[in-house]
């Protein structure tokens, strides 16, 4: 069976985009003070922000994907610079009042992470379906996505390390639910909010000069395939020079 040169094509195109998408996150993450900002006791992610367009482009998979590749950054960087809370991030730096970390911080370093991208791809496909000029869809992937990530790392930390978090930032533990849900109304609705203005500004665009350049490779390679000989019944004809 032949192979189809448009599909082959169009796997080409999604890998090198997935690649160049993680290139992405890697680089926003090493960048000093732009892909997580140190604050007092938390860093602000803008990180997420490109793991939203990737599974906006490219679909929840990717999605996934670009998020892991972000919660492996996150554990890097609160290894390698850490801070009073790294140890909800990083196994490998200890909680306070012991000497060693807990495997529970991958949970929180890692699962949010790729939830982002998944919730992301996926509310952006649905919604598309309805707005065909994808503002609304851009919009509300970017703002669930980014909220996702804020629930699910702010709950993690709550239940799994709730008595050591409140410990390192010297907050008593009965009211560390009302210091994260105002973490939640201030730091993680900021970073929703910044991700929704972006990927409305970014993704449209973008996706029309793919979808051109798609279309055109699409053109070529079309342009390009050899056009079958039209099948024909042998004619017997005899040629009325010769006799019988």
């Amino acid at each position: 069976m032949a192979k189809n040169p448009a599909k082959g094509t169009k796997n080409t195109s999604y890998m090198v985009q997935l690649a160049l998408m993680i290139a992405l996150v890697v680089a926003v993450s090493f960048i000093p003070i732009l892909g997580y900002i140190p604050l007092v006791v938390i860093k602000a992610t803008t990180v997420h922000i490109p793991v939203i367009i990737g599974a906006i482009l490219l679909g929840p998979k990717a999605g996934a994907v670009l998020g892991l590749t972000m919660g492996i950054t996150s554990i890097i960087k609160n290894t390698i610079e850490p801070s009073l809370t790294s140890f909800v991030f990083s196994p490998f730096i200890p909680m306070p009042g012991t000497d060693s970390g807990d495997l529970r911080a991958l949970l929180i370093a890692l699962l949010p992470r790729m939830m982002i991208g998944v919730v992301a791809g996926v509310v952006y496909k649905l919604v598309s379906h309805f707005d065909k000029k994808g503002f609304v869809a851009c919009g509300s992937a970017a703002l669930l996505g980014s909220l996702t990530n804020t629930a699910l790392v702010l709950g993690g930390i709550y239940v799994m390390f709730g008595k050591q978090y409140a410990q390192a930032i010297n907050v008593a533990f009965e009211v560390l639910g009302t210091y994260i849900m105002g973490i939640v109304a201030t730091n993680g609705l900021a970073e929703a909010a910044v991700a929704v203005v972006l990927c409305v500004l970014i993704i449209r665009p973008l996706i029309n000069a793919l979808n051109r350049r798609s279309n055109a490779k699409a053109e070529r390679l079309e342009a390009a395939q050899p056009e079958e000989p039209a099948s024909t019944e042998e004619s017997t004809t005899k040629d009325p020079a010769i006799l019988d």
